[in-house]
Order: C-alpha cells, then structure tokens, then sequence
C-alpha cells in the first residue's frame, strides 16, 4: 500500500479526493489536513509515502510545504494538485522539490497513476503545463522584488509596504520599478496582478 496525505484547505475537494483514491487497491489515504504548515507533522507522525498538496492554503502554501517534506523528510515525495495551473507554478514547485504537478480536474485513473509514478521516483507534470513553462521560462523576478509585489496585492501604498518589509521608500520604489519593467506593466498593482496570473508569486 502507499501511504497518501491530503492538504487542501477545502474539505470538501479532500473529501472527493480521499474518496476518488481509496478505491485504488494500493492506495491509502492515512492524514489529511487543511494547512500548509501542518504537511510536515502529520506526514510524519502518519509514514505517509506521498504527500498530495494544493497551491493556495493557510499557513504555507503547497510550493513552500513541498520544500519543507523535501527537507525535514527526504524519503517521502510530494505531488502538487492545484486548480492553479500557472506555468510559473510548475517552474516554482520542481524548484522546491514536488515531484510532480497535476490540476485538480486530472482523471481518477490518471491521478491515482500519477501517485504510483511519483511514489517510485519518476517525475510527473501535466504535459500542457510543462510546455507553457518552457515557452514562458523562468520568472525574470528576484526574490525581493517578488515579495514586494505580494505585499502590492492588496494596493497597499509604497509607504506601508516599507514599514511591513523593514526597507525605505526609496528602495521599495527602485523594486518595484524593476518589477513593473520586467512584468510589462504600469503600475505597481497590474504588475502584482500580472505575476500572480503567471505563477511568479
């Protein structure tokens, strides 16, 4: 049997999953929570073998929880199973150490296969996706100048998001006017709202 974990925040789509992949003869489902920052622990204390992760949840979000199995348990793989299939994602997830990245509305059969192929140690990515992240490449963003544009998100002003990241207007300004360069924007919001839509934030 291969020991799975569910993190999604909705318990309604960890349901449906758990549900979809407990009918597989080989597959069980042995941990399920509803936050990122609790994948570790409960994969741990469950031995769950793989560990099924959505993108977008409180706590830690999947990309970040697959880099923190990666590195608290090296034996165990991750697979990303996300609505979100932003080409920038795919890119982002294999960085940080998934093993594979699929979207929610994959087949049962072809995602109870994908478990089984990352389960023994292949890679598995959703061909459309894995082709998009080719052509689109790699994020031009630095780290700072991605967590800047997260904090721009909401239409927070330049000054805020100077006080909540600790730097002066100046070099908050001088980041995101790189961003906004690199993204093809003109504003500091479009730009935030560009690079979530390509799966940069």
């Amino acid at each position: 049997m291969i020991k799975l974990l569910l993190a999604d925040d909705q318990a309604l789509v960890r349901g449906a999953l758990a549900a979809l992949l407990d009918l597989e003869a080989d597959l069980e489902v042995v941990a399920q929570v509803g936050r990122g920052d609790e994948v570790v622990e409960a994969a741990r204390t469950s031995g769950a073998e793989v560990c099924l992760l959505d993108i977008e949840m409180p706590g830690l979000n999947g990309i970040d929880a697959a880099a923190a199995v990666r590195r608290e348990l090296p034996g165990v793989r991750s697979l990303i199973v996300t609505t979100f299939g932003r080409p920038g994602y795919v890119r982002r997830a294999i960085e940080a150490g998934a093993s594979g990245f699929v979207v929610k509305d994959t087949p049962a059969r072809q995602l109870a296969d994908a478990v089984r192929r990352v389960h023994s140690g292949l890679r598995v990515i959703d061909p459309d996706l894995a082709a998009e992240s080719l052509i689109d490449g790699p994020s031009p963003l630095t780290g700072r100048e991605r967590e800047l544009l997260t904090h721009a998100l909401d239409g927070a002003p330049v000054a805020t998001i100077a006080a909540r990241v600790h730097l002066s207007e100046g070099t908050v300004r001088n980041h995101l006017s790189a961003a906004i360069g690199k993204t093809g924007a003109t504003t500091r919001s479009e730009a935030a709202r560009i690079a979530q839509d390509r799966g940069w934030l």
